[in-house]
């Protein structure tokens, strides 16, 4: 699958909901707990291809997602994703142990879900601030920031792993 997101930081959350609200959609999840683990080769042979393999757990659930590289663009973050949910988060982080892989970041967040047909818009409450994550059809998320007065500008294609190290000094900009 391919996905197309921007995240857009935002200053008043609540201000934000509110307009959201307006603009029919509906709540899909309510705020909830995410621990984010990213992993790779001691050599970061994926981060060096600018690809990812993630572990989230929400709540007693666990996803593993892989992230391919991105495409260009000069307003979206596109790349391709696949994602499964896992039975045993133990079992897998045993098994990508074995296969040489380690933990190499780790971050964490409360999200809120809401749908709008088919554009997922999410809140999230970072250790660097708020964000509103869009995903969807390119012309869907330019629809939806037009609908609450946000410029194109204000689009940010970085990840949370590149937009925290950028903001403790770790990176400058993506490899």
């Amino acid at each position: 699958m391919v996905e197309t997101e921007v995240k857009i930081r935002i200053d008043d959350l609540n201000s934000l909901k509110d307009k959201i609200l307006n603009l029919n959609v509906k709540l899909e999840k309510d705020r909830h707990y995410e621990e984010n683990t990213l992993f790779d080769l001691p050599t970061q042979n994926l981060y060096k291809k600018r690809q990812a393999l993630r572990v989230r757990t929400v709540g007693k659930k666990t996803f593993l997602t892989f992230k391919g590289p991105p495409k260009k663009s000069r307003k979206f973050k596109i790349r391709t994703e696949y994602e499964t949910e896992v039975k045993n988060e133990k079992q897998l982080r045993k098994i990508l142990k074995s296969l040489g892989l380690i933990p190499v970041f780790t971050y964490q967040k409360f999200r809120t879900v809401y749908r709008q047909k088919h554009l997922k818009i999410c809140l999230d409450e970072t250790s660097i601030g708020n964000f509103m994550e869009l995903e969807g059809e390119r012309n869907q998320i330019v629809r939806f920031t037009n609908a609450l007065g946000i410029p194109k500008k204000e689009f940010i294609k970085l990840d949370y792993i590149q937009l925290l190290k950028k903001e403790t000094g770790e990176i400058s900009e993506t490899p």
